[in-house]
């Protein structure tokens, strides 16, 4: 599979034959930066984790230069630390069995422009080559920019697609913001209450980041018991573990809606929800 920036890697962690490695992918997560899709996408990581008919795949956008970073990473170069995180990237693969791994490795200059069309074409090739039935990517309403901007190249891709090649399903999924804001007859609420140990495997392997100043670790695992506890109020919890996300396959079925528009419609719901119940109980 050509793509177009040269400096792009395909990783297959079992190392079958590439073009049966891609074919086999059902479920892609399309991520900003190393350790983002595994803090999106555990669900269908987890239920492709013994393969058969289900096998998972990822695709990083970005080359994850610009990280913060200190302690025994304080003073690793920018290039040194592309190297790094593409080769947790990489352990990560191996620990959850994914059939491939993409690092398009694009500067997040270049997703945030939204004149560039070189990543729209890399993923529309891709999309096109792996046909996965469910895509996971950012949520809209993410407060990174550039998780958004994947986002909004992912539904452009999407929709580039002829209908037979688009995915069953587009999920935004959270990350930078919590998505239990989100009214929860709208909610897509992924159960993560088995597994626990690939969980934390998966996002223990990026020490970059942990021992470079950022908990991801404590911080997913956490948000996702929190969100099986607040889930409901009324209920013994059901679920130890939940992460959240949203449908956004409306937006790839119906080209006229405009992404900010679609998300809008969430937050004002939301708002309408909040008001209801104090002007009811008022």
């Amino acid at each position: 599979m050509k793509l177009t920036n040269p400096k792009a890697e395909i990783y297959i962690p079992d190392q079958v034959p590439l073009s049966a490695a891609l074919a086999r992918t059902t479920h892609l997560c399309i991520g900003a930066h190393q350790d983002d899709i595994e803090i999106m996408a555990a669900q269908p990581i987890i239920e492709s984790y013994h393969g058969n008919d289900q096998w998972f795949a990822g695709v990083v956008v970005t080359d994850g230069r610009g990280s913060p970073r200190q302690g025994p990473y304080q003073h690793v170069s920018d290039e040194e630390m592309r190297s790094i995180r593409m080769e947790e990237q990489r352990k990560a693969a191996h620990i959850g069995n994914y059939a491939a791994i993409i690092f398009l490795d694009y500067p997040s200059l270049a997703i945030k422009d939204g004149e560039n069309h070189h990543p729209v074409d890399d993923l529309i090739h891709i999309l096109r080559t792996l046909i996965p039935r469910f895509v996971y990517t950012h949520n809209l309403a993410d407060k990174h920019d550039t998780h958004v901007a994947v986002a909004l190249r992912v539904i452009e891709a999407l929709r580039e697609l002829n209908p037979a090649e688009q995915p069953d399903k587009l999920f935004g999924c959270e990350v930078w913001r919590s998505l239990d804001w989100v009214n929860d007859e709208e909610k897509v609420v992924m159960d993560l209450s088995s597994n626990d140990n690939l969980q934390k495997a998966l996002l223990g392997v990026f020490d970059s980041q942990i021992a470079g100043g950022k908990r991801y670790d404590l911080a997913a695992m956490s948000r996702r018991v929190t969100n099986a506890t607040f889930l409901e109020s009324h209920d013994v919890d059901l679920m130890t573990s939940v992460s959240f996300s949203i449908d956004l396959t409306p937006l790839v079925k119906d080209p006229g809606r405009t992404p900010g528009n679609f998300i809008n419609g969430f937050v004002e719901r939301f708002s309408h929800d909040v008001q209801e119940r104090i002007n009811r109980l008022s």
